[in-house]
Formats: C-alpha cells, sequence, structure tokens
C-alpha cells in the first residue's frame, strides 16, 4: 500500500533462544525444516501489498544479510525492496542500539528520505502468525488513530509476561503496563467486556488484552514520539503516546506465537506436524530462499506425523512428531522423536568425505543406531553411531561445550561434533 513503510526489529543478541543464536541474529533462526523467522513477518508485508521494507539488526547479521540479499530481489522495473540496516556509528551517535525505540530513531532518517511514507508499520522478527496489513492500515486510517496497537487476548497467568493495555468502548487505549507484575495494577487493566464484544468464541478467563509487539505510527507522531532519549517502546514511548496522541487497539483474532523463548520455538515447530496445525503451512506458504535441491530419498523407515524437507536422505529410521530439515543425512537403526533436525547447509562432496576419513573426522549428519528425543539439532551437526540425545538425567537447565539444556530442551549447537557412543 502507497504511503506506509515496514520496519522489522531484528531485536539484540536473543538470549533467551541461546546457543541458536550463538552464530546468527535472532530473525535468521531457522523454522519449519526450511525457512528462517524473518520469511513471517516478510511474507505479510509482501502479501499486503507492502514492498518497502527495512530490518533492523545488529548482532551476528551476516546470515541474516545473506539470507535477504538472496530471496529477497526485486527487478529493476519494482520500486519494492527488502534491506537491511545494522547498526553503524554516524556523527549523531557511536554507540549501539539501547532498546527498540532506539533503533528506530537511529534509523529514522532511512524511513524519511522517501517522503511519500504517511505511516510507518513496525513489527518483530520472532512471531508465527499470519495477518493482512491492509486491514490495519484501514481500521487505523478510518478510527482517526496515530497510533494503532495489535492486541490479542491472554489468560491473567500469562498477562504478565506482556505489554497489557486497558480500552474504552471506542477501541481508545486508556492505559498501558509492561509486563505487570502486581496483582493490583494487572486488575486496573481487566478487559472481560470488550473482550467478550470483540471475540464471541473466545475461551474463558482470557480477560487481558496484550501487545502482539505490531505497532503502526502516522509517521509525524513516531517522530515526535522519539524526540526524546528513551529506549523502549512498550516502557517509555507508548505510555508517554497515550497521554498525547490518539492510540488505539486493533483486535486480532487469530493464531500468533511469540518464539522468543527455545521452549516456544521447539512447540511452534512441532505443531506445523499436526494434521491441523495452528498455523498451516500448506495454507499460508511462506517466501524463502529457493535452493533449487532434489527429493528427498528414504529407505525402509517408519515415519509418523513428520514434515521431512527437500535435499535429505534417511535410510532405516523411526521418527515421530518431528522435523527433517534440509539435506538431512540419518543413517540406520536412528530412532527420532519430538525433535526438530535443521538439517545442513551444504553437501559434503567426495573430497570433503575423504578428508574426513584422513582425519579421522565425522561426517554431517546422524549417525547409525542413535536415539534422539525431544531435542533440536542445529545445522552442520556430525553425531557419531550410537549415541543417546534423550536428556537422561532429566536436568531442567545446562550449559557445557557441546550441548545445552533449556527447560529439559536438548540443543546441540550448530557445526558441533558429538563422539561415537555419547550420550546426554
Amino acid at each position: 500500500m502507497k504511503g506506509t513503510m515496514s520496519l522489522i526489529l531484528g531485536g539484540g543478541q536473543g538470549s533467551r533462544l541461546y546457543p541458536l543464536t550463538k552464530d546468527r541474529s535472532k530473525p535468521a533462526v531457522p523454522i519449519g525444516g526450511k525457512f528462517r523467522l524473518i520469511d513471517i513477518p516478510i511474507t505479510n508485508c509482501l502479501r499486503s501489498n507492502l514492498n518497502r521494507i527495512f530490518i533492523v539488526t545488529q548482532f551476528n547479521s551476516e546470515s541474516l544479510n545473506k539470507h535477504i540479499s538472496h530471496t529477497y530481489s526485486f527487478d529493476n522495473f519494482h520500486h519494492g525492496f527488502v534491506n537491511l540496516l545494522a547498526a553503524e556509528q554516524t556523527i549523531t551517535s557511536r554507540d549501539w542500539y539501547q532498546g527498540t525505540a532506539d533503533a528506530v530513531r537511529k534509523n529514522l532518517r532511512h524511513i524519511l528520505a522517501y517522503n511519500d511514507v504517511k505511516h510507518v508499520l513496525i513489527l518483530s522478527g520472532d512471531q508465527i502468525y499470519n495477518m493482512n496489513f491492509k486491514r490495519l492500515i484501514n481500521y487505523h486510517k478510518s478510527n482517526g488513530f496515530e497510533l494503532t496497537i495489535s492486541v490479542i487476548p491472554v489468560h491473567e497467568k500469562n498477562a504478565q509476561f506482556f505489554g497489557i493495555m486497558k480500552v474504552n468502548k471506542n477501541a481508545e487505549i486508556l492505559k498501558f503496563v509492561e509486563k505487570p507484575k502486581e496483582s493490583d495494577l494487572l486488575k486496573e487493566c481487566e478487559s472481560r467486556e470488550y473482550i467478550r464484544k470483540n471475540y464471541p468464541d473466545i475461551e474463558e478467563n482470557k480477560d487481558y488484552l496484550a501487545s502482539m509487539g505490531i505497532y503502526l505510527f502516522n509517521a509525524e507522531t513516531l517522530i515526535n514520539a522519539l524526540d526524546n532519549t528513551y529506549s523502549d517502546f512498550g516502557k517509555e514511548i507508548i505510555p508517554a503516546a497515550i497521554s498525547n496522541n490518539k492510540v488505539g487497539a486493533y483486535f486480532f483474532n487469530g493464531y500468533w506465537e511469540d518464539v522468543g523463548l527455545i521452549k516456544t520455538f521447539l512447540e511452534a515447530n512441532l505443531d506445523f506436524t499436526n494434521k491441523k496445525p495452528k498455523f498451516d503451512l500448506y495454507k499460508q506458504m511462506l517466501y524463502t530462499h529457493a535452493r533449487f535441491l532434489p527429493p528427498s530419498k528414504i529407505y525402509n523407515c517408519r515415519i509418523t506425523q513428520a514434515m521431512v524437507c527437500e535435499g535429505s536422505i534417511i535410510n532405516g529410521a523411526e521418527i515421530k512428531k518431528s522435523i527433517i530439515g534440509i539435506r538431512s543425512i540419518i543413517k540406520k537403526n536412528v530412532k527420532i522423536e519430538n525433535s526438530l533436525i535443521m538439517g545442513a547447509d551444504y553437501y559434503e562432496k567426495k573430497f570433503d568425505l575423504d578428508m574426513n576419513r584422513s582425519r579421522n573426522i565425522l561426517n554431517i549428519g546422524i549417525g547409525e543406531n542413535c536415539i534422539i528425543k525431544n531435542a533440536i539439532i542445529d545445522k552442520n551437526v556430525r553425531i557419531g553411531k550410537n549415541c543417546r540425545i534423550i536428556n537422561k538425567n532429566n536436568i531442567k537447565n545446562h550449559e557445557s561445550e557441546k550441548y545445552y539444556i533449556k527447560d529439559y530442551i536438548v540443543i546441540i549447537p550448530k557445526n558441533t561434533i558429538l563422539e561415537d557412543n555419547t550420550i546426554i
């Protein structure tokens, strides 16, 4: 849509998703076996005819930059773009981004270089959802809002993890509290009446409206809102805007998941394998990098409720409720359950395999007789024979050189080598 610029926030160090963010920024983390998290907000923008998109990041941006440049290239007769804005030193600032608002502030000059920009849509890079932004923009205009925040109902037990707001009958936001911990403060933002009106089929006890981290600003409103030293949207910018501007809530009634935690990240991925997933990749296909890989080869396997991505070679494995990513190599008698196998960035050619043999290095892939349960195996991992990745001692959290455990989930970082007979 004309007059609207999209800005996707890549987030900080992504510590909650570590070690998946050890060598990549959060938006570049692979999902669904073949996509990246950043593909979701970009797809939503492009399908809404929003084709001028900036992505702001400052940590481990090489992988993200490579994905963006290889995937989202428009022809010379197209006015759209998807550009990465990495943190940079300028005459006016030599600091890293101090928060979400500071990141936008330091990139305003790139946005305002386009003098037809009337609205700025600010999105997060670590959420799974399908939204038509045209409806949001039209809603924003028709109600005369200067800032519109997309909201979704949540249970009281989850409200403390979000920005929670109180609205009036005209959907104007009267109060906004970022991650309220005090029960009295939370009760002041209870919105049962308006939730039942806008979500007639909503389940019981979802009595609070949570910010989805999707903000639509009038350009002038955004400029004025950032004319200060505030660093964060939820804690500072939005509460101040409510006092000075007409701020409204856009009621979203669909699947939305913040995958900023290892637990929610794995759960969202495994949900893709369900017969009726909450986010159906067959109905809501995502744009991503075209790799031109061959079909997968599967020999003598037993596969139940799984997604197997292209270019994989699987021999005699048993796979249950799992995702097998691109170029996965899985040998005989391997058992995989409730796990995300991200696959590999490349195939090892004969020269590579000969070199591995001469240096006594394992090949990329999963060796014979391995068992993997409730785990995330990152890309290019080399797992030897007879390994057990099962959280044998039922540990909740643990860190070591070759593996991590978070919320009982075992994560094997990218490029890790696990020798034969390893037990985790």
